[in-house]
């Protein structure tokens, strides 16, 4: 429970009212025409660079990022920063090795990338599969969180029957804005998610400082205390252990961030609304630099938290401390009924719901954008179907992957399901990672190759996933009183990936058919393409 009054929880309800009534309406005003697939997809390429960025920068934002990390942070410390710092590094990655090179190869989704020099019913079908098997764990993890969350910010009791009907709104708002919003309707409520986010975010972060007399060194030493780890909260090992094998797990974890979270089918998809080589650049400009100022914010939010709240307080609300930055605002704000503590606590409470739904939003217009383009306009119809009819399947597409989404969440509300996004993430690493960089840069890939580096790469994941310590054997994991477990780790990256890759070598190599006329028309598209790659970057 918040300790906050009947007239603070009010505020904060007429705030989420209003945060809904202005982005349902911008939605509906800037919402594609029912036969305009172009502005669906990209939002006729419209946006300037610099909101193109504040777009990419929200859609790579998500819950997770805003409320699982700063409660990493404030119950582990080091481990936390770390991951902080990883995040941001992935999005540098994308921005230097993958995104002008995507943003000529694609046109709508991935799997337009993946099929310029590889056409057919095959690679289509594969890439909406994978796309669906990294996006929807994602919208559950966010789903579920939605519920619990929404219950602890307007103080309702945390019934199963309260945290479904969170889950209900918020999925159902999220399949609004994924129909009809199409990519420039979810752009406009990214924009307004990473403007209350930041703002927000820098206002906390003051305050956090002030209190400490603006010296960082306090503001540690405080947290040490507060963690009550001492000095092990700036060491190593407070989140998945010390011993060799648990840093081994660590390290591998975090290349599982670097090379996975920007190579999800949400983030990548966002490039192609930028309306050339130089708009994607300075797009990717702007969004490395909100991105990297957000991490920073995010690492004295979670300190802070450790500070001032301290851990037993935060495990005893969450045990994975996502309530951490609700409860440091409540902390800052002063006596629970007093005018600074209600503004306060209604500006975090608003930020979290705006950053839930648009989340939710852009990965759900991901999945059904794949459902729509990849699966039923080019390996059903063979590339033959109407605009107005393709748009009408994505609208449905978004109302089938967010009731699915719905109806998951809420089955395993009660569940640790944190695994979900890293299983996410692994699939975006060991899958969609090597299948970009193999078919942008490798004139041998093969059709059977990709094949094998999507499948294998996925598969691998997931069963080394469902198989991990994460899942079973220990008394963290998602099944603590169950031990089926073989793979000693939390994260699969240090197999997974290394195999993706591996997979789409060997699939290539042994691909005899590369030796004949598939190759030989496969080596002319992919020249073609590089042509034309050439063409733009100058």
């Amino acid at each position: 429970m918040t300790d906050f009054d009947s007239g603070s929880q009010a505020t904060v309800l007429v705030l989420f009212t209003a945060l809904v009534t202005v982005t349902l309406l911008m939605c509906v005003m800037t919402g594609p025409d029912r036969d305009d697939l172009t502005n669906f997809y990209t939002g006729y390429l419209s946006l300037t660079p610099f909101k193109n960025g504040l777009a990419i920068a929200g859609d790579y934002i998500s819950a997770a990022t805003v409320l699982s990390t700063s409660g990493i942070i404030a119950l582990a410390g080091y481990d936390g920063y770390v991951l902080t710092v990883s995040t941001a590094l992935s999005l540098v990655l994308l921005m230097f090795l993958l995104a002008e090179p995507l943003r000529n190869a694609g046109r709508f989704t991935m799997g337009d990338v993946l099929a310029r020099t590889m056409p057919g019913r095959a690679v289509r079908i594969a890439s909406c599969v994978v796309t669906l098997s990294a996006t929807l764990p994602f919208l559950v993890v966010q789903l579920s969180g939605a519920g619990s969350l929404l219950t602890f910010i307007l103080d309702i009791p945390h019934g199963a029957g309260a945290r479904t009907a969170c889950i209900v709104i918020v999925g159902s708002l999220m399949i609004i804005y994924a129909a009809l919003g199409g990519m420039r309707g979810t752009a406009l409520l990214q924009m307004i998610k990473i403007v209350i986010l930041l703002g927000t975010s820098v206002v906390v972060a003051a305050l956090v400082l002030h209190r400490f007399g603006w010296n960082p060194g306090d503001l540690l030493r405080t947290a040490q205390h507060g963690s009550g780890t001492g000095p092990a909260f700036l060491q190593q090992g407070l989140q998945l252990g010390t011993s060799a094998g648990d840093r081994l797990d660590f390290v591998g974890l975090q290349i599982t961030v670097v090379l996975g979270v920007a190579c999800l089918p949400h983030i990548t998809m966002r490039l192609f609304s930028a309306q050339d080589v130089p708009a994607v650049r300075r797009s990717m400009s702007w969004a490395v630099g909100t991105v990297t100022t957000f991490c920073l914010l995010v690492i004295i939010l979670g300190t802070g938290a450790a500070a001032l709240v301290g851990s037993r307080s935060i495990i005893a609300a969450d045990p994975h401390g996502r309530t951490s930055v609700l409860m440091l605002s409540q902390v800052l704000g002063g006596a629970p009924a007093s005018a600074g503590a209600t503004i306060l606590y209604s500006a975090v409470a608003g930020m979290v719901f705006i950053t839930l739904l648009s989340s939710v939003a852009g990965m759900t217009l991901a999945a059904a954008s794949s459902l729509a383009h990849d699966l039923f306009a080019h390996a059903a119809r063979r590339g033959q179907a109407e605009p107005r009819t393709e748009m009408t399947v994505a609208a449905w597409t978004s109302v089938a992957v967010g009731t699915v989404a719905i109806g998951l969440a809420t089955l395993v509300q009660k569940w640790d399901v944190g695994v979900l996004t890293t299983l996410a993430v692994c699939i975006g690493a060991s899958a969609v990672a090597p299948a970009l960089t193999y078919s942008l840069f490798w004139r041998g890939f093969t059709r059977t190759g990709l094949l094998a580096t999507l499948y294998g790469g996925a598969a691998c994941a997931l069963v080394l996933m469902v198989f991990s310590k994460a899942v079973s054997g220990t008394p963290s994991a998602v099944f603590p009183t169950a031990d089926f477990h073989w793979f000693p780790m939390q994260s699969t990256g240090l197999v997974s990936i290394p195999f993706g890759y591996l997979a789409g070598w060997l699939g290539s190599r042994l691909d005899h058919r590369r030796r004949g006329a598939d190759s030989r028309e496969s080596q002319r598209l992919y020249e073609e393409s590089e042509a034309r790659l050439l063409a733009a970057a100058e």
